[in-house]
C-alpha cells in the first residue's frame, strides 16, 4: 500500500510547491500540461503505475479532470481497481466503499469547478476584448525594435541565409518568420 501523489500545472511559468506540500509520498508523478489536454502523460504513467490498496494524493479535483464527466470516469476506473483517492483542497476521499453521499458530493464539486473555471474563461475574454477595445497591446514585447527589423528584412531580401540572420538577432526561426509575416501584413 503506498501513498502516490499526482500533481500538475497548466504552464510552464506556474508553480508547483504548493501542491501536496508536507504529505508524505512514496511516489510522485507531475507534468506541466493544460488540463484541458487529452494527452497527459504523467496521468497516464501514474494510472499504470498505482496498484490496488495503495491511495492517490491529487491537490484538488481540476488538477486532476478539467470537466465532470473525465472526473468521474478517472474516480470511477481508480476506485473500481481499490483505489483511494484523497483530493486535499476539498478534504474529500473516495474509495471503492461507494456510497450515495460520496457519489453526489464528486458529481457536485465536479460540477462548482467546472463551472467555476467557464466563469474564469468567460472573465478573461471579457477582459481581452475590453483591453482591446482600449487600444492596449495583448501578448509579449516585440523581440525586436523597428531598427532591427528592417535590418532582418535586409538581410532576409540579400539572400542571407534565415538560420543565419535568426542567429545574428538572438531568435528563433520561427520568431524571424512571425516578423516577416507581421510586417507583410502590415504594409
Amino acid at each position: 500500500m503506498s501513498d502516490i501523489g499526482y500533481i500538475r500545472v497548466s504552464s510552464v511559468g506556474q508553480n508547483d510547491a504548493r501542491q501536496l506540500e508536507g504529505i508524505s509520498l512514496d511516489k510522485i508523478f507531475k507534468e506541466k500540461v493544460s488540463g484541458k489536454s487529452i494527452k497527459r502523460p504523467e496521468l497516464e504513467r501514474c494510472i499504470d503505475y498505482i496498484r490496488e490498496g495503495d491511495t492517490l494524493h491529487v491537490h484538488s479535483m481540476d488538477r486532476l479532470a478539467r470537466n465532470l464527466k473525465d472526473l468521474q470516469n478517472i474516480v470511477d476506473d481508480l476506485t473500481g481497481q481499490g483505489v483511494e483517492i484523497h483530493f486535499h483542497k476539498e478534504n474529500l476521499i473516495f474509495s471503492s466503499k461507494v456510497n450515495a453521499m460520496s457519489k453526489l458530493l464528486l458529481q457536485v464539486m465536479g460540477a462548482f469547478a467546472e463551472f467555476e473555471r467557464s466563469l474564469i474563461k468567460e472573465r478573461q475574454l471579457e477582459g481581452i476584448a475590453a483591453a482591446k477595445k482600449k487600444g492596449k497591446h495583448l501578448g509579449r514585447d516585440s523581440a525586436l525594435n523597428e531598427d532591427q527589423k528592417k535590418e532582418l528584412i535586409e538581410m532576409v531580401e540579400s539572400r542571407i541565409p534565415k538560420t543565419e540572420v535568426a542567429k545574428h538577432f538572438g531568435i528563433s526561426r520561427q520568431t524571424l518568420y512571425n516578423i516577416i509575416k507581421s510586417l507583410d501584413h502590415s504594409k
